[in-house]
């Protein structure tokens, strides 16, 4: 009681305020502006910085209706719907055929995951994609919405000072040519979206046979609507009630495929469109399709689907070395972390998963990862990630190759590789290139040079690997069989592939030199207290010039075979449709031939040309080639530690093999169409990918 009447007598002593001012405080309440409300501008007004003014009644807001810009909310939506969801658990299920209603114990180590899981499907609906906000998608937009932000107008609708451009000028689509006003309409982006799927299983699926068509197919017939005509009531892409929707990430990535190959008179106009004939489309579906990928975790998660994802996106990226834009083995990595999270490596792992498609699908990722790292690492200098000892696996496909006597059975790609050897003739040569790497790309190496066993041990194991399969593997002499577009791009790819090699250790021997004929302190003999300068005898040093000599003929002969093989590729016309087999082989050759001088650089030169309609970076290097060779014609040589060598050999020049060429395909033989490649392409063979 004591407390209570000394609250009310503290209360008393308090001075209030009366009647009057609180109808004072509550007249100046009125007068004062608004609380200020978080999170409602429009996407236009948040990008520039000014009032949101929007009347009622209006459906855009004052600054919208002026500039005559959309006027949408993304990033209002996107701040809501992070309030709304809460935290859920990210980490991939088990693999498993049980029905997901199912309670499935957790495994302390996940073993193999299909896919992440998905909530349930909901619509996503949007317009434009403003660039300050990542992609509105989630692992549930369907086709549509998803084709919406892919084949969104591009984001630089502003002028080079940061100020919009006037209404009269303003044409969201005018980067990608006159035809691009098309995408506005929902049917013809389905329409031009089917077509370039299409496009990417008759070009691309040959040489990367991740995906079954049929499948693919069927799961994309889910989000597809009635009225597109590619895919309505076609029984060969009806669904089945099991069949899930696509990863949106995959759909972009298949997408932004087929317009690197596509001659769809859109891409054709926008190539047109530009001096340099590339199409600014195509390169926005790249970006974009980086960017769903980033957004869905495709690079965190570990998901068989996702390892697929990453090894299609990575030969999409830019490979050029100093490119600050580039993601040049980013993708590779991530593929390879994540096959060893789900461990793929294992034999056992990969047997016990039971559907086939799914088994022979990694299988394939396996491989594919495995050799593009050991490839990659001889390419551009660094040390593999695959070790010999991380694996166990020995097998190439799902099953042994049966092939009836009569040839009726026609393997699918993956099949047709293992039958004709390609498998294992990639493999040893992967297991050559990753000792190269490990050995040439050290900084004992960069410091002291080669070892002279070191040296041998690759020379051997190189010439041995062409005794044993590249007879098999590489281009016959005997050209009287039919080739078509697939098969003879693959047997050059294989054969330049193992010629580049040899390109590779005459650089390496040109940068770092030989270890004993440097007099370097870990040199044999130097070691026992011998002078650096007296440690190599007169017998070494013979040896080494001999080495010396042998590698740069090697080098030499392998420039001159790659560049005869892209003259007769770039005649044919094959090089513009291909998934750049021989985009790395085509620009070393043509490096080491304009040091030296050789018209044949010419070869390598319109090789990249030619590739240049669908990577980009290859117009660049087919400039540099050209500065290389004018400098060489003017004297102006850059050779190191091999300049002896190739003093020696243009005094004495051997006798160079030359390229028999290639007949041109008559009217009755299997040619190449005006827009896709053959038919025949689901028939065709893969060894070398673009190097990762």
């Amino acid at each position: 009681m004591n407390g209570h009447h000394r609250s009310l007598s503290q209360q008393s002593a308090i001075a209030l305020p009366s009647s009057s001012i609180q109808n004072q405080i509550h007249e100046l309440a009125k007068t004062l502006p608004p609380p200020r409300k978080q999170n409602i501008a429009c996407d236009a007004c948040r990008q520039r910085k000014v009032k949101c003014h929007q009347l009622p009644g209006q459906p855009k807001c004052q600054h919208c209706i002026v500039k005559n810009y959309p006027c949408t909310h993304h990033a209002q939506q996107a701040t809501s719907e992070r309030k709304r969801i809460s935290t859920v658990n990210r980490r991939p299920r088990a693999y498993t055929t049980a029905s997901p209603q199912q309670s499935q114990p957790t495994p302390e180590r996940t073993a193999y995951t299909a896919s992440p899981s998905a909530p349930s499907p909901q619509s996503t609906s949007f317009r434009y994609h403003q660039a300050t906000f990542g992609p509105p998608v989630r692992r549930n937009t369907n086709f549509t919405d998803l084709l919406a932000y892919l084949l969104s107008p591009p984001d630089e609708i502003n002028g080079l000072d940061g100020s919009p451009l006037p209404p009269y000028r303003l044409n969201p689509w005018k980067d990608w040519g006159e035809l691009a006003y098309k995408l506005e309409d929902e049917h013809f982006r389905i329409e031009f979206a089917l077509d370039l799927v299409e496009v990417y299983f008759q070009v691309v699926h040959a040489r990367l046979p991740f995906l079954n068509p049929t499948h693919f197919r069927a799961r994309l017939n889910v989000n597809v609507p009635q009225y597109a005509s590619l895919y309505a009531n076609n029984p060969s892409t009806s669904a089945a009630s099991t069949d899930e929707p696509l990863h949106p990430a995959l759909m972009a990535t298949v997408i932004a495929w087929g317009a690197k190959f596509s001659e769809h008179p859109l891409l054709v106009a926008d190539r047109l469109n530009s001096t340099t004939r590339q199409s600014s489309l195509a390169k926005t579906l790249i970006i974009r399709a980086r960017e769903v990928a980033e957004a869905l975790k495709v690079h965190r998660v570990p998901a068989a689907e996702h390892v697929v994802i990453a090894l299609l996106i990575e030969p999409l990226q830019s490979q050029i070395p100093d490119d600050s834009s580039g993601f040049r083995g980013f993708w590779l990595t991530s593929a390879i972390r994540q096959l060893f999270d789900l461990q793929i490596n294992h034999k056992s792992v990969i047997s016990n998963i039971q559907d086939p498609e799914a088994r022979g699908t990694m299988i394939f990722a396996w491989w594919m990862a495995c050799l593009s790292d050991a490839y990659a690492s001889a390419y551009y200098r660094r040390k593999p990630q695959v070790e010999e000892d991380d694996y166990d696996v020995d097998f190439y496909i799902v099953d042994p190759i049966t092939v009836d006597p009569d040839g009726q059975a026609k393997p699918g790609p993956r099949e047709q590789l293992e039958f004709l050897g390609y498998y294992h003739a990639a493999h040893a040569l992967a297991r050559i290139s990753r000792h190269m790497s490990k050995n040439l790309w050290i900084p004992t190496t960069d410091s002291d040079g080669v070892p002279v066993e070191v040296l041998r041990g690759i020379m051997q194991q190189l010439n041995e690997w062409r005794a044993q399969y590249l007879p098999r593997v590489g281009v016959p002499t005997d050209f009287d069989a039919e080739w078509d577009f697939v098969s003879a791009v693959s047997a050059c790819a294989s054969d330049a592939t193992f010629h580049i090699m040899w390109i590779i250790l005459f650089n390496a021997l040109d940068d770092h030199g030989i270890r004993e004929s440097l007099g370097s302190p870990h040199s044999s003999g130097a070691s026992n207290g011998a002078s650096p300068a007296l440690a190599v005898s007169s017998g070494m040093q013979q040896q080494i010039k001999e080495l010396k000599s042998k590698v740069l003929e090697e080098a030499l002969h392998g420039a001159l075979r790659i560049a005869g093989l892209a003259g007769v590729l770039t005649k044919n016309g094959y090089l513009r449709l291909d998934p750049a087999a021989m985009h790395v082989s085509c620009n070393y050759a043509g490096i080491l031939l304009a040091r030296f001088g050789r018209p044949e650089v010419q070869n390598c030169i319109e090789g990249l040309e030619q590739y240049s309609y669908s990577y980009e970076e290859a117009a660049d290097q087919a400039q540099e080639l050209r500065r290389l060779f004018a400098r060489a014609r003017a004297g102006q040589t850059d050779f190191a530690h091999m300049s002896g060598a190739v003093g020696r050999q243009q005094q004495h020049p051997q006798h160079q093999h030359q390229t028999p060429p290639l007949r041109r395909e008559t009217p009755g033989s299997t040619s190449l169409p005006q827009q896709h490649a053959p038919a025949g392409l689901g028939d065709g063979m893969y060894v070398d990918t673009r190097p990762f």
